[in-house]
């Protein structure tokens, strides 16, 4: 019985041994491949609804109005104005926080210093009229003080609630002087409706300057009346856009001091979201670009139609600031890619399947950078280049000369009649397109350029120009006929499997050669643009890009056939077409932002 319990106990460590063995991770033999080294298109990325991107910046913004205590929507603005840099931001904050906010355009500018030839800076709001009563240490006597900062014309009123008991005269002339300004006012104090109601005070004020002074300022005035009403004070004052005197809870004003009325700023927040204007809404004033902030635009928007439109712009103007989000391309799709490598990469949406280019959010256009494809897409727009190109669609075979249409993606063509092969791009045997170096794909540059005439050097780069559109414009064209062939495929496939000849997945090589087949035909559709623009390493792009259009044009022979082609052969040429293109991309495709 012992003996057959240490066996057990033996057998039990045993186990602990080899489970420890096997966990232990540290098995040498298999290597680690690294994805970005084996395929040069290896992308990370993620797919994002809109939920999950506002979640996702309002940490950086949570974290900043914290450590900064600063309010959410100033966070939004700096982190706007600098990419979403917090660490940058944080830092710029606590060495200079009054730059920052004018850098971001949340803080006016410091105005400049009026100097010998320089007008004198004009004062660009109007200050409130302010009239107040105060009581007087005496019995039955009230003063009235009267200040101003800026040039007083026009009447001013002042609603006064009269005192039961009070006697209170009808008018009064009252001198008021004091410093260099000296002014005369009549009062008039007139009864309301009822005996006892409220009482309008209405003074006029006349004054007069001395010669050295530049405004007609009163300050610090003071006269009395014969009344002991209790204080009561309201402001008004003049909204220089729509030119009315209202009362001064009426106005809002920025960092800069601009006050307008709160009728306008609605009016001019609904003007600039008309045009698709967010987090670029300016001040009012000429020649201020003092941004409004967030908040206030929500205060004074009273739809809800025009509120919801403002925070969809503000929210696309930060995702588009934010280097780690791009929009899907796609029509009426809301999915937002996030990706930490900026580069040049496919991304595709997992909803609508769009594909785009995401460090420029256009098509896709590898091995091509995005400064040549915008280049090149331009100078194809341009109607110097294209109004000198004819785009021939049928050709004559140089066999039997009788006419040809071209009906599918695949250059190698065989006339009906004489059954003659030959290229559509060169015309040429396609017999001699089956040796090691593919010339058909390759510009021959004239080696006399340099001592031609001015016109002969313009004719010779329109040719170089059209032997690159041409070939550019081809593979597009036949990326959409080989998508027909596609479709009848398909159809002859369905028929197939109807009638018991297979499964659809006896069938489905055909349909992985035939994205393949696209695939490395849109590839080799943007290798034209970059060797257009290329300067060096071009003989050895060339070569490869020869070697890759071979493949290809075999592969499409194949496809088009596929149904009397054995499958161990078209899948061999789709293996040899996948690395010609990978081939390529390794040595050309630019992989660093």
């Amino acid at each position: 019985m012992a003996d057959g319990e240490s066996d057990m106990e033996y057998s039990s460590d045993n186990d602990y041994e080899f489970e420890d063995y096997y966990n232990s991770g540290e098995d040498c033999d298999i290597e680690q491949i690294d994805p970005k080294r084996t395929d040069p298109e290896y992308f990370v990325y993620e797919c994002l609804n809109v939920e999950e991107v506002e979640k996702l910046m309002n940490e950086p913004v949570e974290k900043l109005s914290t450590q900064l205590q600063i309010t959410p929507s100033l966070a939004k603005v700096l982190l706007h104005e600098t990419r979403w840099n917090t660490a940058e931001v944080i830092e710029r904050y606590r060495n200079n926080a009054s730059n920052l906010l004018v850098s971001a355009r949340i803080k006016a500018a410091p105005p400049v210093v009026a100097g010998p030839g320089l007008p004198s800076p004009s004062p660009s709001a109007v200050s409130p009229v302010t009239t107040s009563i105060v009581p007087s240490t005496s019995a039955g006597v009230s003063s009235i003080t009267t200040s101003t900062a800026s040039t007083i014309s026009g009447p001013s009123f002042l609603l006064v609630p009269s005192a039961s008991s009070a006697f209170v005269p009808t008018s009064a002339t009252i001198s008021i002087s004091g410093g260099t300004t000296s002014s005369s006012a009549s009062l008039s104090l007139h009864p309301g409706p009822s005996g006892n109601g409220t009482k309008v005070l209405q003074h006029h004020l006349a004054g007069s300057t001395s010669s050295n002074s530049t405004s007609s300022s009163i300050s610090g005035s003071t006269f009395t009346t014969i009344s002991n009403a209790p204080t009561t004070c309201y402001r008004t004052q003049l909204c220089p856009v729509c030119v009315t005197v209202q009362s001064t809870d009426k106005f809002h004003r920025l960092s800069c001091q601009h006050s307008f009325c709160r009728d306008c700023w609605a009016m001019h927040f609904e003007i600039q979201i008309g045009q698709g204007i967010s987090t670029q809404i300016e001040c009012m004033e000429q020649r201020c670009d003092v941004r409004v902030p967030e908040d206030l635009v929500l205060n004074l928007l009273n739809r809800p139609v025009l509120r919801d439109k403002y925070q969809q712009f503000a929210f696309a103007d930060y995702v588009k600031s934010h280097p780690e989000l791009r929009f899907c391309p796609g029509p009426n799709c809301q999915i937002i890619i996030r990706s930490q490598d900026i580069s040049p990469k496919k991304a595709t949406c997992k909803v609508c399947k769009t594909s785009f280019c995401f460090r420029c959010g256009t098509d896709y256009h590898a091995p091509t950078d995005c400064q040549i494809i915008r280049k090149w897409l331009t100078k194809c727009a341009d109607d110097s280049e294209t109004a000198n190109y004819i785009s021939a669609h049928t050709k004559d075979c140089p066999k039997c000369h009788i006419c040809i249409e071209k009906n599918g993606g695949c250059n190698h063509m065989q006339c009906f009649n004489c059954k003659h092969d030959f290229c559509w791009m060169c015309l040429g045997d396609w017999k001699a397109h089956g040796s090691e170096y593919y010339e058909c794909s390759r510009y021959k540059e004239n080696p006399n350029i340099a001592h031609e005439s001015v016109h002969a050097q313009a004719r010779e780069a329109l040719k170089k120009y059209l032997h690159y559109y041409e070939r550019w414009e081809n593979h597009s064209k036949s990326l959409q006929l080989e998508q027909q062939t596609l479709d009848r495929m398909k159809a002859r496939i369905n028929e197939k499997v109807m009638k018991g000849l297979g499964t659809w997945i006896d069938w489905q090589h055909l349909f992985d050669a035939a994205a393949l087949l696209a695939k490395c035909r849109y590839t080799l559709q943007y290798t034209y643009p970059y060797a257009y623009y290329m300067e060096s390493r071009k003989e050895l792009f060339e070569y490869q890009q020869a070697q890759l259009e071979a493949e290809i044009e075999n592969l499409s022979w194949k496809v088009e056939r596929a149904e009397t082609t054995d499958r161990g052969e078209l899948e061999n040429q789709m293996d040899i077409a996948e690395k010609r293109r990978t081939t390529l991309l390794k040595d050309f495709f630019p992989n660093e932002v």
